[in-house]
Order: C-alpha cells, then structure tokens, then sequence
C-alpha cells in the first residue's frame, strides 16, 4: 500500500511540474505575426512611393524628366532601405523570441527532471520502510 501511494504522490508531483511549463509556442507566433504586419505595412507604404514617384516622372517635363527620374530614384533607394530596415528588426524581434522560448523550455524541462528524480527517490524511500 505504501509503494502505491508513493506512486500516486509522485505521479502527482511530475504532472504539477509539466502544468507549470509555459507555452512558448504561443509566444512566438504572436511574435512572427506581428513581425509579418509590420513588414506588410513597410511593403505598403514603399509601393505607395514607387507610385508616387512614377507619377511624378510621368507628369514631368521632357527637359527637367532626367531631374524627376534622379529624385524619384533617390525616394525610391529610401523606401527600399527602410522596408529591409524593418524586416531586419522584425526577424531579430522574432528571433529573440524564439530564443527566450527555447531557453524556457529548458529550464522547464530541468525542473521536470529534477521532481521526477526527486519523486523516484521518495518512492524508493517509501519502499525501505
């Protein structure tokens, strides 16, 4: 009787361990969608640029067009730099989160380990007796 009730207690304890693990998985969606609508946006609003741009070539005169092409091209180089530019810290942000997610699943995993190790040695002592 004794060795079954060590059992359950120890049973008990493993499972209150697992319950206590977070859910990263969660986190890191959360994170990569929204690093996705950030980028969206940056997409968005660089392809509304290059439009605005193109316009204002279209519309320019034929001996100031080299001129509008120049400063269409320099908006342009802008819009593109800075959609990489929040790409870049979109994937970091995504990244940092999937780090932190893997170092919690570690620490939960040696906390399960510990209890388990501690309740196989409960049950062990419950059995001497």
């Amino acid at each position: 009787m004794n060795k079954l009730i060590a059992s359950l207690i120890a049973g008990l304890f493993a499972t209150a361990a697992m319950a206590q693990t977070p859910a990263p998985a969660a986190d890191v969606a959360k994170a990569q969608a929204k690093a996705d609508e950030k980028v969206a946006k940056a997409h968005a609003k660089a392809e509304k640029t290059h439009m605005k741009a193109e316009e204002k070539i279209a519309k320019a005169d034929p001996e100031d067009k080299v001129k509008a092409e120049a400063k269409a091209d320099k908006k342009m180089a802008a819009a593109n730099a800075n959609v990489d530019k929040t790409t870049a810290k979109a994937d970091a942000k995504v990244a940092k989160e999937k780090a932190e997610a893997t170092e919690d699943k570690a620490i939960a995993a040696a906390k399960t380990n510990e209890v388990k190790a501690k309740a196989a040695a409960d049950v062990k002592a419950a059995t001497v007796k």
